[in-house]
This record gives C-alpha cells, sequence and structure tokens, in this order.
C-alpha cells in the first residue's frame, strides 16, 4: 500500500472512526470461497449462473470451479458490461456461447432487462456472484432485482454469494423518489445505502419491492470476516470505467455528473477521477477522452482536449462531496451554458437536487434536505444488516 493510501484511511479513520484491524482484505472470506457451504446444494443440479469477471473464488473464476466440481452450468447469465466486462456502459448485449466451454452466454442487458421462462427453462437454482460497490445507479444491483423478480415468477430458487461493499461505511445522499424510478435507480434507499448485495437483497426480498405480492425463494452465503468498517481492496475491477480504487471512493460524487455537460473521464484511463469541458476557461488541469473498447467507445467530447480538474490523488471522504458540482454549474452559469441533460434527475434519483442547485442553495442546505430520507432508512436498514 502507498503512502497515499496509509494518508486516506488515516482520514477516514479521523473521520468516520476506527476501521476494522483485524479484517484485512486478505482475511475476508467471500460467499464464492466458501465451496463446502454451496456446492453441495448443487449437485445433481441445472445450475444458472449470474456472474461476470469479478466472480472469482481466488485467482479461478466460479465457472471453472464448478465445473470443476461436476455442477452442471446450464447457462450463464450476464449483466451490463457483459459477462468478461467487454461492454462499454449503457451498451445492449447480445447472446453468445463461451467458446472456451461451449456454454450459452444470455445477456440481461438488453431492452426489457427482465428474465424471461426462456432463461429459466430447464433451471433448477439461480447462483448469483455480482460484486457490487454500494452505489444505488452501479446497475447490478437491477439486475439483482430482476434476477430475483425472475426467480420469484417462475418458481426457481436463488442462491446468493455475498461479496464485500467497499463503499459499506457510510450512508449517504438523497433517497430515491419513486416518480424518477428507473433502471439507475428501482428502490427507495440513498445513493450510497451501506449494505453489501446481499443485505440489499434481504431487504428487497422482505420488503416487498418484488412487486405483485412476490417473494423470492433465497438463500445468501454471507461474508466471513467482515464488518462494515472493514478497508476492502477489491481484488478486480467490478467494471470497465471502475478501474482502481480512487474510482470507486470517488464515483457516487463523479457519478452525479453523468447527467450533466461534463466528461468524468470516460475514454481515459482515469475515469470517474478527473472532471472536464473543451474549454480552457474551466480549468487548468487537461485530458483528451478517446476511443477506447469497453471503457468508452464513442465518449462524451471524443478527441477534444476537457479542462478541469484532477482527483486521482484526492483524498476519500464518507460522504457524497457536492462541491464538484456546484463549483462546475457556477461556471456554466457564467458562460450561459445549459447544464443539466434530460437524465440527471432520473440518474440521481431525485427531481430536488436539480432545481436546489438553480435556485442557489448551499451544500449545508442540500445536506440538510436529504436528514429525513436517510433518518427514515438508517432505522429500516438495521432489520438487514448482518455485518
Amino acid at each position: 500500500m502507498g503512502f497515499r493510501w496509509v494518508i486516506c484511511f488515516l482520514l477516514v479513520l479521523f473521520i468516520c472512526g476506527p476501521v476494522t484491524a483485524s479484517a484485512t482484505d486478505l482475511q475476508v472470506v467471500t460467499g464464492a470461497k466458501q465451496l463446502e457451504l454451496y456446492v453441495p446444494k448443487l449437485k445433481n443440479k441445472n445450475v444458472a449462473l449470474v456472474a461476470n469477471q469479478a466472480s472469482l473464488v481466488g485467482d479461478t473464476h466460479l465457472l471453472d470451479v464448478l465445473l470443476s466440481h461436476g455442477i452442471t452450468i446450464k447457462r450463464v447469465l450476464a449483466p451490463e458490461h457483459g459477462f468478461m466486462n467487454q461492454k462499454d456502459a449503457g451498451e445492449l448485449d447480445v447472446d453468445t456461447i463461451d467458446l472456451r466451454t461451449s456454454i450459452e452466454i444470455v445477456a440481461l442487458y438488453k431492452a426489457s432487462k427482465k428474465l424471461n421462462p426462456s432463461m429459466l427453462e430447464g433451471v433448477d437454482v439461480v447462483v448469483f456472484d455480482l460484486q457490487d460497490v454500494g452505489v444505488r445507479f452501479f446497475t447490478y444491483i437491477s439486475t439483482l432485482h430482476y434476477v430475483m423478480e425472475g426467480c420469484a415468477r417462475y418458481g426457481k430458487p436463488l442462491l446468493l454469494l455475498d461479496r464485500p461493499n467497499p463503499n459499506a461505511h457510510y450512508i449517504d445522499g438523497p433517497v430515491l423518489e419513486k416518480a424518477v424510478q428507473s433502471f439507475v435507480g428501482m428502490h427507495p434507499i440513498p445513493i450510497v445505502y451501506g449494505l453489501t448485495i446481499g443485505e440489499l437483497a434481504g431487504m428487497i426480498n422482505e420488503e416487498g419491492w418484488l412487486g405483485d405480492g412476490l417473494a423470492c425463494d433465497l438463500e445468501i452465503i454471507p461474508l466471513k470476516n467482515f464488518t462494515h468498517q472493514t478497508a476492502y481492496q477489491l481484488p478486480i475491477k467490478p467494471s470497465p470505467n471502475l478501474n482502481n480504487r480512487q474510482a470507486i471512493v470517488l464515483y457516487p460524487s463523479l457519478g452525479l455528473f453523468e447527467g450533466t455537460i461534463m466528461s468524468i473521464g470516460r475514454g481515459t484511463e482515469s475515469p470517474f477521477q478527473v472532471i472536464g469541458y473543451p474549454d480552457k476557461k474551466w480549468g487548468k488541469f487537461c485530458f483528451t477522452p478517446r476511443s477506447m473498447p469497453g471503457m468508452a467507445n464513442t465518449p462524451k467530447y471524443q478527441d477534444k482536449v476537457c479542462y478541469g480538474i484532477d482527483l486521482r490523488d484526492a483524498l476519500p471522504t464518507p460522504y457524497i462531496n457536492l462541491s464538484y458540482l456546484l463549483h462546475f454549474y457556477k461556471l456554466a452559469k457564467e458562460q450561459n451554458l445549459p447544464f443539466f441533460e434530460k437524465s440527471f434527475d432520473q440518474h440521481v434519483g431525485n427531481r430536488m437536487l436539480r432545481q436546489q442547485i438553480e435556485a442557489g442553495f448551499s451544500e449545508e442546505a442540500i445536506r440538510a434536505s436529504w436528514e429525513p430520507g436517510l433518518k427514515k432508512y438508517k432505522a429500516l436498514r438495521k432489520k438487514y444488516v448482518r455485518y
């Protein structure tokens, strides 16, 4: 661990209390690693596996582990970005065959994004193993929702292998408004919701959020040696543009720019770590988005020099930092540029934030408006915390 991250952890320690020292990222045991708890349950059954490139057991992919134990994999169901992390953000996927194993890869990131009966045909049980980052607009939790709904609707049990949430140590942001519900925000939870994907699955199920009175036959293989204050380093990037720890910790703050005129570094080696606009007035730091397969095939402001700020060495904060958004909105207003795009409200799951920024609210006033919703959510969350 470099000097910069030592400083970062000390800052987190100072701001939000002790980080678990006895549970390092080497000691945390994921659900997938606990083969003895779930492999026997899969014997003599046809399995549909929801997985991607981060579904690892040590250095070996879960698909290979299951096959080596004689488990029959009927098909793989792949989320956004595809089975091997090869698809760009928002790029619709197609069904393929895994050339190495000859197993069918069914894309879940299509127009409907829901499971249909053919996806579960001949399947006895669904195994779910995706690495989440604890941020509401990261779509793996929406895929989780639709997998749970499909399993409930078509009578299939779901076995979820829990994984650590690298942003599990805090809760922040506006709670989703139903009026702007979408695939980037399906549940009445804050932007940073402080649950592992297994804990969230329990909340979705028990709170009746699947709709139509549905409840999933859900079993969770829990983590070992993990708490919500454990500093956990992901062993592999969970998606193409969250390519290091800095991007993951900045994602709740810089993800807010997705519905604005700004570039947040898609098409560079530092997505979600830089912010800019193609005008020299916007900052001294510059970067140029390029076409990069999987990370940004057609990035915003492709081949144009963008000027702004560099956050690659910024210290992490255990809260959503609105100062970046307010700063660049002010610059846009001074130049009479429309700052927000149509997708902003839907992306942040809230109509008020845009209105507050346009009305000149301070960061403190905006954060204060989140408190009633956060207080209610935190009370609900206590029922589902396992670690």
